[in-house]
């Protein structure tokens, strides 16, 4: 493999009297919120890394986030709009010893792109106003080309197992009434669309779940400690309930990456951006179950997603009250209250 080379990024232009809708606010507030939280995460990990092309792949990314950042902020302040708080120095002790092993950031920058991906790849049919489409585009199109260079190092250096190969169908085949068994009956054997999200849901939680042992040893807040240890005890359940149906058929699955945490409890992080960090991945992993369910045939499998999706909203509502509790959660745009106009 050669040298992972820096992305190139340019600036999107910002040259419309066009008003903002709900949806730019919304993706535009969404974009500021996460990439200053990323920018705290990149900044730290950057301060303890040694493999050469790994620091680059972070450098590309911190650079992204830095010029994504400054787009949006850039948009807003021409809309009179006030720039979210988000994150900043306050939250991040870039003193504090290593908390990860290099192989991590690499599994971390994936989900990290995939979650990206999510609020560019909805924002791009949605928004109209010419700057904000083009920057939303570059965006996709920017993040694209990092996953890119992220799957070409995981599989370069051996860190990675791709999805399961299948049998190439000797023929097309149309499905009968017990295509939807799953308890009862004759049970198929999972199709590709259920391998790939289960393959897909365990890659995403064997990253959180290293990251939320990580969090549980820092935190300083013992009702947030308390509340890590519930999500990492969760996200445990959901990752052997997935193996389970992949192994039920032979296939191979991701692998735990907890090793890949050092013994530190020194925090890099405020509580706060940790808190807001959990809450918003456990809130990714209900929109990755929806995109399951879309394409689930199984009744077995339908209740396995039905349960996890309860759990993980129950969790992802903990962590807001703690939020709102200690003023940190802040209030995305939000519609005009129109009874207390008339009511003036």
């Amino acid at each position: 493999m050669g040298t992972i080379k820096p992305i190139k990024i340019g600036s999107a232009k910002l040259s419309t009297s066009e008003k903002l809708t709900a949806a730019e606010m919304g993706k535009l507030w969404a974009t500021y919120m996460g990439n200053s939280m990323s920018k705290c995460i990149l900044t730290y990990y950057l301060k303890h890394v040694e493999d050469r092309d790994i620091k680059t792949l972070l450098e590309n990314a911190l650079k992204l986030v830095e010029e994504f950042m400054k787009t949006s902020s850039d948009i807003f302040e021409k809309e009179n709009f006030p720039v979210p708080t988000g994150f900043g120095e306050a939250d991040v002790n870039l003193g504090a010893p290593r908390l990860f092993q290099d192989e991590y950031y690499v599994h971390y920058l994936k989900y990290a792109a995939k979650a990206g991906m999510s609020i560019y790849n909805v924002a791009v049919p949605l928004v109209y106003r010419k700057d904000v489409a083009e920057f939303f585009t570059y965006c996709l199109d920017s993040t694209m080309a990092l996953m890119g260079q992220i799957k070409e190092l995981l599989m370069d250096k051996g860190l990675i197992m791709k999805p399961p190969l299948l049998p190439i169908p000797d023929k097309v085949e149309f499905v009968h009434q017990d295509f939807l068994n799953g308890y009862f009956g004759h049970v198929r054997p999972l199709h590709a669309l259920e391998i790939t999200h289960f393959y897909d849901n365990i890659e995403n939680n064997v990253t959180s779940k290293a990251l939320i042992m990580a969090f549980a040893q820092v935190v300083k807040d013992e009702k947030i400690r308390h509340l890590f240890e519930r999500g990492r005890e969760l996200t445990t359940a959901n990752i052997e309930s997935y193996m389970k149906m992949l192994h039920n058929e032979n296939l191979p699955s991701p692998t735990f990456l907890d090793d890949l945490v050092t013994d530190s409890t020194f925090a890099p992080f405020s509580d706060k951006l940790m808190l807001f960090h959990k809450m918003d991945m456990f809130s990714m992993k209900l929109r990755a179950f929806g995109n399951s369910v879309a394409v689930n045939g199984r009744h077995d499998i339908g209740l396995l997603y039905a349960k996890s999706l309860m759990k993980i909203a129950a969790f992802v509502e903990s962590a807001a009250k703690i939020m709102i509790e200690k003023g940190w959660m802040e209030q995305p745009p939000s519609a005009v209250i129109r009874t207390n106009l008339t009511s003036k």
